[in-house]
């Protein structure tokens, strides 16, 4: 009920502030997901290279406990849209952060990211770029809650083809890191969430997988080395986990300090955060293992990555010296998707987290260009 009133008080706010702004409908609130609760412009200096326009926007989607507001941008390019409209790549960003401060339709498409996504907008795509739930809205971020995370990438689609009605239905995902799993999410949903819509398929750049495997092992006892930035991670997820499910007492799995970390992960910019747990490792964050029946069960429904059901094509791909996502993880998801069935495009590339995608971005913009401009699956 408490989580009922502050996203209604959300709304009520958004649609009396902004109410006059481009796109807005508050007639449409709370009808279905993809609807748009306000749009404005988005702000000059947000802008990508190669934009003819942008919007900030806040429009509902599906998250655990129903709809939910959701914010995000939309860029499209400059000049005449083409035949049937603007074919729309739906981006999912990585980590920028877990608080409101840190949305990038506050920030603006993180620096790590922008060249990528710029290309997409000057190779004649709209951008839907969602900031995910609880980034700019209500309550705790569900950090790589694959499952919410889909449907904010989804809606931002639905969304932005109703703020701008020279957007085509055909679209697809991509993504990084965060993003990544976001878009897999994406790609596993699409066409059953929202049938409307002519999905394409996805591409999604290192992708956080078996991370409730790895987890097993977390406990007092971690080994300090680990993944790059993993106690920040973990405070994220956690922070995530704990509002997801709060009758598993989470809390008591944790140190004073982790508990300190924890509640800050959704409140504290990034960059204040990263100093927060740059020297402390994730034994220091837990009082005991966190490998029992009933947190494990609740982590792999919150973070298990599908590895079948998915009806269009899709591309993941790996750098070979990631240490954000190392490759292992990766490989045994690439492995446990074959082997159930699932036909995807695997590309490993020699660089880290991030060049990884800009060295596949030549691969990865010819796969998006065929998808998009072949003749429309059916089924």
């Amino acid at each position: 009920m408490q989580r009922l009133r502050r996203v209604l008080v959300f709304l009520v706010m958004f649609t009396v502030m902004w109410a006059p702004t481009v796109g807005a409908d508050p007639t449409r609130v709370g009808l279905s997901p993809g609807a748009v609760v306000a749009s404005s412009e988005l702000p000059a200096d947000l802008w990508l290279p190669g934009t003819g326009s942008a919007y900030r926007m806040t429009y509902l989607t599906t998250d655990r406990g129903g709809i939910t507001p959701s914010t995000g941008m939309l860029f499209v390019p400059p000049g005449l849209p083409p035949p049937g409209g603007w074919p729309v790549i739906a981006w999912a960003h990585g980590t920028v952060g877990d608080s409101d401060a840190d949305a990038p339709s506050v920030t603006g498409v993180d620096k790590a990211s922008s060249d990528y996504v710029s290309g997409l907008l000057q190779s004649g795509y709209a951008v839907a770029a969602t900031d995910y739930v609880g980034m700019g809205t209500p309550g705790v971020p569900p950090y790589l809650d694959g499952k919410v995370a889909g449907r904010s990438v989804i809606d931002s689609v639905r969304a932005a083809r109703e703020i701008d009605a020279d957007l085509s239905p055909t679209w697809m995902a991509v993504g990084l890191s965060q993003g990544g799993q976001a878009a897999v999410f994406a790609a596993h949903a699409a066409t059953t969430y929202a049938p409307e819509l002519d999905y394409r398929g996805a591409v999604a750049n290192g992708v956080p997988s078996n991370i409730e495997v790895v987890s097993a092992w977390a406990g007092p006892s971690f080994p300090p080395q680990g993944l790059e930035g993993l106690t920040l991670f973990m405070s994220y997820v956690i922070a995530g986990l704990r509002d997801a499910y709060p009758e598993l007492d989470v809390d008591s799995y944790l140190t004073p300090l982790g508990k300190q970390l924890v509640d800050a992960g959704p409140e504290v910019p990034l960059e204040q955060f990263h100093t927060m747990t740059q020297n402390v490792s994730v034994a220091q964050m837990l009082s005991r293992s966190i490998d029992t029946p009933e947190l494990q069960s609740a982590l792999r429904e919150y973070l298990e990555v599908p590895v079948s059901g998915y009806d269009r094509p899709l591309m993941i791909a790996q750098g070979l010296t990631d240490t954000v996502v190392p490759i292992p993880l990766t490989e045994l998801l690439v492995f446990e998707m074959r082997v159930a069935g699932t036909d995807l495009d695997y590309r490993v590339y020699p660089g880290g987290h991030v060049d990884s995608m800009y060295q596949g971005e030549s691969d990865q913009a010819a796969f998006i260009a065929r998808l998009i401009h072949e003749t429309a699956p059916t089924g």
